[in-house]
This record gives structure tokens, C-alpha cells and sequence, in this order.
């Protein structure tokens, strides 16, 4: 009976502490991630699905806070290779050339999925057939990246070498070097150039990369570390993503008023142009299988590279790519 006391104390103290108020909890503030994303490019209407990404919110719901940079696309994939950051936008040639110089680059989103590359000609010229561009001096805007590997590989398909034209490095000034009969034709981006030169009453002919040989186009990369250390932040950055490709694609008149948020100056350039523009990107995108790549689209660009001597053997390609973190899988 001596221990009654104490035990009745001990249930009294127990029951008072379950009386008292607790203090209240503070709301649990949800992560949010900040993301660096290099585009490769200057502000313009081809990145829509991404400014409407941000503006709906769709990255704001996956916990991510989006910060686009304007960059080289050599400068990404070096910066995405050595961690410094976990995702950009860059071509399909960039992994197999970074991760052939040892980057653990992997492309794990398909934007486009028609090479947006092409050779545009005034009608004048008659150059119809990929055979005409023989002995022809050509516009280019330099000897790199997807202007020039989509050159080479329209001059394969017509059994052409580089010997066989002239290629001019000129920059950024397709329209102006054709108009001025600088240039006999121009390496372009085809949803851009031609419609420009349309605009201004010319009649051309266009060669596009996408009617010979299927390549691997624009789309999102990481690194392996990030695949294997948080792969749920690859699928929330491509699903959010996803949605922004989506979305611009079924509604791009909001898509271009959006855009006009983000690129200084569209709405004073010509809008009919600019949602011309829009529209025959739209065209290029992967859209029945969103975020999908193709296999024998990073085959057709591994020969390509092997040919023009820009890599020396041949790499593992499941290495260099992946479909296994799209929504669904």
C-alpha cells in the first residue's frame, strides 16, 4: 500500500500535462528548388512552352523556382557534365560530344522531335533537290553546332561532301546575306528564316533535315549524378516542363501573349510573323509522345558524327539518353 500515493501522483501529473494548451505549430513552408536553366539561345517565341511553364505555375507547383539563362550550349552541357547545375536545354549532338569527352551527360526529355534545321534558297536559284546545292556558296551561321551538323547531314543524304560547296560562316544574318545575293542559300532554323523571307513577298525553296534523316533535336539534359541522387527532381522538372510544351501547343495565341512577357520587344515586331513562327515550331515538337526519344533518331546522329569526324568511335548510346523518367513510366 505504500506505493499508492506515488502512483495516484504520477496519474495526476499525467493528466494534468494532457490538459494543458499546446502551443500552436507553425505552418510547414513547403521546398522549393531553384533552378539555373540555360535555353542556348536569346530570348524568342521558340521558347513559349517555357515562359508559359512559369506563368501558369506548373514549375511553382513542383517545387521548383525557374531561372532561365541565356547560354552557349557548349557552356551547358560543360556546366551540367561537372554538376555545377542540373539541367539544360541543348541539342542531341551536344550529349554524344560532351559525354564523348567523358561529361556523364544524359538527355532525359525530347522536345522537338523533328530537326529544326534546313537550307533556304531564293526560287531564283532553283535549288529544288539536294543535288542542286553542288558548287553552291552557302550561309552558315559558323562551323559548329545544329546549323552545321544539319548541313552535313543534308549534304550525306544527297551524296554530296563539304567539298562540294562553299560554306560561309556569316553569323545570324541568313535573311539579310540571301536578300542581298550574298549567298546563293542559308543554313536556317526552318520555322524562323523562311517565314521571315515570306513575309517580306520572297518565294523560296527550303531543304529540311527532318524530310531526309531523323535526328535528335532540342531537349532537356542532367547529369548522372542527379539521376541517381534525386530522381524525383528530374521527373518534377520534366513533368512541369511537359506541361508548358502542352499547353503552349493547344493554345498558342496565349502561349505568344505570355511570351511577350519575357522577350523584350515582340509585341513591336510583327505579330502575324511571330505567331508564324510559333505555330511551325509547334509543328517540330514531340508531341504524340511527349518527352519520348527515339532510338534510331541518336543512332541516325551517333553515324553522322562518326562521318564528320567529330567523335572518334562510337559511344554506348542507352547511356546517353533515357525515356525512363517521363511521366508514366
Amino acid at each position: 500500500m505504500k506505493f499508492k500515493p506515488l502512483f495516484l501522483l504520477l496519474v495526476a501529473l499525467a493528466l494534468s500535462g494532457a490538459c494543458t494548451p499546446q502551443a500552436p505549430s507553425k505552418p510547414v513552408t513547403p521546398t522549393v528548388t531553384p533552378i539555373r536553366l540555360p535555353l542556348g539561345y536569346i530570348p524568342d517565341i521558340q521558347f513559349a512552352p517555357l515562359y508559359v511553364a512559369i506563368d501558369k505555375g506548373y514549375y511553382q507547383q513542383a517545387g521548383l523556382n525557374i531561372t532561365l539563362d541565356y547560354n552557349m550550349e557548349t557552356d551547358s552541357v560543360a556546366l551540367v557534365g561537372a554538376n555545377q547545375i542540373p539541367f539544360a536545354i541543348v541539342s542531341g549532338e551536344q550529349v554524344l560530344l560532351g559525354r564523348a569527352q567523358g561529361l556523364p551527360v544524359v538527355y532525359v526529355m525530347a522536345w522537338y522531335k523533328q530537326y529544326p534545321v534546313g537550307v533556304v534558297s531564293l526560287a531564283k536559284e532553283n535549288i529544288t533537290k539536294l543535288s542542286d546545292l553542288k558548287g553552291k556558296k552557302i550561309g552558315i551561321p559558323g562551323l559548329y553546332g545544329a546549323s552545321y551538323i544539319g548541313m552535313r547531314a543534308l549534304l550525306d543524304a544527297g551524296g554530296l561532301r563539304e567539298s562540294d560547296v562553299t560554306l560561309d560562316s556569316i553569323g545570324y544574318n541568313q535573311v539579310a546575306a540571301v536578300t542581298a545575293g550574298q549567298e546563293q542559300a542559308v543554313v536556317v532554323y526552318v520555322s524562323n528564316e523562311p517565314i521571315q523571307l515570306k513575309a517580306k513577298g520572297y518565294d523560296v525553296n527550303l531543304l529540311r533535315v527532318a524530310d531526309y534523316l531523323q535526328l535528335v533535336s532540342n531537349g532537356m539534359i542532367t547529369n548522372e549524378k542527379t539521376l541517381k541522387e534525386n530522381p524525383d527532381l528530374v521527373k518534377r522538372m520534366i513533368a512541369a516542363t511537359l506541361k508548358g510544351i502542352t499547353y503552349a501547343s493547344t493554345n498558342p495565341d496565349e502561349a505568344y501573349q505570355i511570351s511577350q512577357k519575357y522577350v523584350e520587344n515582340l509585341s513591336k515586331t510583327d505579330p502575324a510573323v511571330q505567331k508564324q513562327v510559333l505555330t511551325t515550331t509547334i509543328g517540330l515538337w514531340q508531341i504524340d509522345q511527349p518527352g519520348y526519344s527515339d532510338p534510331q533518331a541518336w543512332q541516325n546522329m551517333q553515324d553522322i558524327l562518326l562521318k564528320m569526324g567529330l567523335l572518334k568511335k562510337s559511344l554506348d548510346l542507352n547511356q546517353a539518353f533515357s525515356n525512363a523518367y517521363l511521366p508514366g513510366q
